[in-house]
């Protein structure tokens, strides 16, 4: 990784210079476009100009430095701005989900003094400075102990914590003047969520209670493991785990179709009992967060710190909602998706319906009669240009709470891991258990 460590500016002043010196560049390469066009007859608009090659890749050069926020912005609208964002947008955001810059070594051992004190090695007989993994908001490094055991250490990069609000606030400016965001996605909406959000995993204290509660709920399951937390060699900005061996969640795609189905339903089941039954779900489907054991068929799940609690009544509402989907009932759909909180007082009954049948489109696995084919399946460009058509409606479409959005995100990552894959799951089955 040595090419790609830029230190991180950990300064308020230093992280909005980063900002400033791109919109100047980005303005200076319109200008310079513009005349260019212009001189050949042409008339270009403000957008054409903005959505260049090369000012796109300035875009995710910057952010991806800046990391923390900057990134987490860019991470969430390239998840749920979906096919609404341009394509030579929607490949940088993409591009940011795993293109993180890491800190150079000095920078690193800095930060290990300022949170460990000068013997910050003694606790371990080996600490590799250079990351295996590096993300939006922290990079992991491989320790070991005296005792042989083999860690995972993962270290917050400096400034990100207090400049999580200042940060998307720049980052949405940038994106608004440039006019790098089409006027139907709800960006404020968003940025909202990944404030939020990004306040929780930056809280490490936060992930490691969480990783406590989730590994209370799922007890002594034989298929899954999660890594467990060194609280003595941890605090709010370094998390350090046990590390746990398996290879990317992907790499089962590679199995035979018996271990694609195994995987995939053993997944989906999870899902169930993290909605119906912990009432904490783990809220961010990114596959990273996956892994799996081939010599002993465990699902390895990592990264806590986007764990969220589900109170009875989300949780009744969505048992009500898949149920009246299994017997193809509207009505109850329609209660569920009241409870869950989906309309306002005086919707407009067509679009009401139109709602409920986007509902009742998601849930085709779950009314399927046996195993569900989800690598034929061509439920996600279905339902994805449902929501288009629905889209230009948006002053009848009243947002959900934010729990139901992250619900339909973990739903939804399901049903895209389980595609790629190509596994057959008999999902009916899974939630006969929950049906009301």
């Amino acid at each position: 990784m040595k090419n790609n460590e830029v230190k991180v500016p950990s300064g308020r002043l230093s992280r909005l210079s980063k900002m400033g010196g791109l919109a100047s560049r980005l303005a200076g390469n319109v200008l310079f476009e513009g005349a260019k066009q212009l001189s050949k007859g042409q008339s270009p608009k403000l957008q054409q100009l903005v959505m260049t090659p090369s000012n796109i890749g300035h875009v995710a050069e910057k952010l991806s430095q800046l990391r923390g926020a900057a990134m987490k912005v860019g991470q969430m609208l390239s998840m749920d701005a979906g096919d609404l964002v341009a394509p030579e947008l929607a490949e940088v955001l993409a591009k940011l989900r795993s293109d993180a810059k890491v800190m150079p070594h000095k920078q690193l051992t800095t930060l290990l003094v300022q949170q460990w004190g000068r013997d910050w090695l003694a606790p371990f007989a080996q600490f590799e400075l250079r990351p295996f993994a590096a993300a939006s908001i922290g990079q992991v490094h491989v320790a070991y102990l005296d005792t042989g055991e083999k860690l995972a250490v993962k270290i917050q990069y400096p400034g990100v914590r207090d400049s999580i609000d200042s940060d998307i606030d720049n980052v949405a400016t940038l994106l608004k003047v440039s006019r790098l965001i089409p006027a139907n996605v709800k960006l404020d909406t968003l940025l909202a969520e990944a404030k939020a959000q990004l306040h929780n995993e930056a809280d490490y204290h936060f992930e490691a209670e969480q990783i406590a509660l989730y590994q209370q709920q799922l007890g002594d399951d034989p298929h899954f493991i999660v890594p467990k937390v060194y609280s003595a060699l941890s605090n709010n900005s370094i998390l350090t785990m046990q590390f746990v061996e398996g290879t990317p969640i992907e790499s089962v795609a590679q199995a035979s179709q018996e271990v694609r189905n195994l995987v995939a339903s053993r997944l989906m089941e999870l899902c169930f009992k993290e909605l119906f039954e912990f009432k904490l779900l783990q809220s961010d489907p990114n596959f990273a967060n996956f892994q799996y054991q081939a010599d002993s068929q465990k699902i390895v799940l990592l990264d806590f710190g986007a764990t969220r609690s589900i109170s009875d009544k989300l949780a009744q509402g969505y048992q009500l909602l898949m149920t009246g989907a299994l017997k193809h009932d509207k009505v109850q759909m329609a209660i569920g998706a009241q409870q869950i909180g989906f309309f306002q007082d005086a919707i407009d009954p067509a679009h009401k319906q139109l709602i409920i049948d986007i509902f009742y489109q998601a849930c085709e696995p779950i009314y399927f009669d046996g195993e569900y084919d989800f690598g034929q399946s061509t439920l996600a460009k279905r339902i994805t240009e449902a929501g288009k058509a629905m889209s230009t409606q948006q002053n009848e479409w009243h947002t959900p709470p934010t729990d139901a959005i992250f619900i339909h995100r973990k739903l939804a990552g399901m049903y895209l891991l389980a595609a790629k894959l190509k596994a057959k799951v008999n999902v009916g089955e899974l939630f006969s258990k929950y049906r009301g």
